[in-house]
């Protein structure tokens, strides 16, 4: 009886006490403010903040994406972390980056808060179309219409309250470079006409981007979403290798021995960002995208067996599979290739002459076709390299992880040419990717880009990704950081 008293005594106090505590929590949290700054400051739309995501293909998720009305309007134009913005700033900034390349155009929509200082991003949503502007060479009109479908896509996902705050910029890349002035000056005008009369968005540039802008940019959006622009950071930013279809740039922070500084001259890039300086080496390889550099390679070997050619009309090429044949045009006549699917070897003998290691080098040391680069293995011995595009798109679908050697992509390019399809039978997907006859030629191509041409050793490992936590890799995310840096549109006073 005693023991049941005591019980029930126990269980009383125990009640009063939570009671009591729940009244005090209560009184805390109506006394102080609740509102409090989280700084993830990245999308939203993906899964772990700290993860590096190499993600399947968005073409091929979102082309099919079924784009509801914009939500409520009050929602969508408030910040997920905090109500009230940096002095002198909105709270929230939209930004549309149209990146026009040569395989396609894509939207980026970005939301922007100013929760601070500096821009932060919330949220991104990619689109992408194809053909690319440079598609339409002979029909501007037809080029400046194609983007509608990406501009409906911004209308959907910008508040009708952020529209009018809303700067738009149209950035053409190499693909349309090689157009020649007159036929790429024509689309940027339709573009530009087009946007200002058709959509209700600001419209911060339409133009051809300079390939040096497009390093950096990619540079910018690589090292601000791995937190590498900070100050605490300083020193240990990463380095970028974009691959598109049409050109290839390479970007990176070298650091010198006393004594020595890189040369001076157009490489040489001088960043103020966030009141930090950084000293960067860039270049951009235009030709040297992947899908001009496969039309040198196949050229290549007609190159080296003209005589041949004009007296068979046909030449043998290592690269492409046995069986295969395929006509190429070849100054004012046709010639046919014809695969022999002689493996990896041979293949990257023709590879090899395309970097033109041999040519003049009027500022050493150079990288390759005579341009003068910073030996990555003196000068950025330690950091992350990050590569990207078209290296993502040819690795991700065989299984390859995010993180890999030179040397493992050399490995799984051996198994490509010689034909071996069984490591890849438990991949989703690899054998239908395999079949695609340029293969071989394509990660020929990358792993001698990185090995051969950058100069990059077999050991170092690389990184890949079509996202880093959660937003798209490549230049788009660093220009319209820029592009909202410098305009002054819809700012509070």
């Amino acid at each position: 009886m005693m023991n049941a008293t005591n019980s029930n005594t126990r269980k009383s106090l125990f009640i009063k006490c939570a009671v009591a505590a729940a009244a005090i929590l209560l009184l805390l949290w109506l006394l102080f403010p609740t509102e409090s700054y989280s700084s993830p400051a990245l999308p939203s739309t993906d899964t772990t903040a700290s993860s590096v995501q190499g993600e399947q293909d968005v073409k091929d998720k979102d082309r099919g994406r079924t784009y509801a009305p914009t939500p409520d309007t009050e929602e969508e134009s408030g910040s997920e972390h905090c109500t009230t913005p940096h002095p002198g700033r909105p709270l929230v900034q939209y930004a549309l980056m149209i990146d026009a390349g040569s395989s396609g155009s894509r939207i980026h929509v970005y939301r922007f808060n100013y929760c601070r200082a500096e821009p932060e991003l919330e949220d991104e949503v990619f689109y992408p179309i194809e053909p690319g502007l440079s598609s339409y060479q002979d029909d501007a009109q037809g080029a400046a219409e194609s983007l509608d479908e990406l501009m409906d896509v911004a209308l959907k996902h910008v508040p009708a309250d952020q529209v009018s705050c809303t700067p738009v910029a149209v950035k053409a890349t190499a693909g349309l470079r090689l157009l020649g002035k007159d036929k790429s000056d024509a689309i940027l005008k339709a573009v530009q006409h087009r946007l200002t009369t058709k959509y209700p968005f600001p419209v911060k540039g339409v133009e051809v981007m300079d390939g040096k802008d497009e390093g950096v940019y990619a540079w910018i959006t690589v090292n601000y979403l791995l937190g590498k622009l900070r100050q605490s950071q300083k020193g240990h930013s990463a380095a970028i290798f974009d691959l598109g279809g049409a050109s290839t740039q390479i970007v990176f922070e070298p650091t010198f021995t006393t004594g020595d500084a890189m040369r001076e001259g157009e490489h040489k890039y001088e960043l103020d960002y966030g009141n930090e300086k950084y000293g960067l080496y860039q270049h951009s390889y235009l030709g040297y995208g992947l899908k001009e550099a496969r039309k040198r390679i196949k050229q290549e070997m007609v190159d080296g067996l003209k005589d041949e050619a004009e007296r068979t009309g046909q030449v043998f090429h290592p690269c492409l599979p046995d069986g295969h044949n395929e006509t190429i045009a070849y100054e004012n006549a046709t010639v046919t290739l014809i695969g022999t699917g002689a493996g990896h070897a041979a293949c990257r003998g023709v590879v090899e002459r395309v970097f033109r290691k041999d040519a003049l080098c009027p500022l050493a040391p150079c990288a390759f076709d005579g341009v003068y680069q910073p030996p990555i293995t003196e000068t950025f011995t330690q950091r992350d390299l990050y590569v990207f595009s078209f290296f993502y798109d040819l690795t991700q679908p065989l299984g390859m992880p995010s993180e890999f050697s030179v040397q493992e992509l050399g490995e799984l390019t051996q198994r490509v040419c010689r034909g071996d399809t069984d490591p890849f039978k438990h991949v989703p997907s690899a054998l239908d990717a395999l079949k695609d006859t340029d293969y071989c030629l394509d990660l020929t191509y990358i792993h001698g880009l990185l090995r051969i041409g950058y100069d990059v050793p077999p050991e170092r490992l690389v990184r890949t990704a079509k996202k880093i936590r959660g937003a798209e890799t490549g230049w788009c995310l660093g220009a319209s950081i820029a592009m909202i840096d410098d305009v002054d549109i819809c700012q509070i006073a």
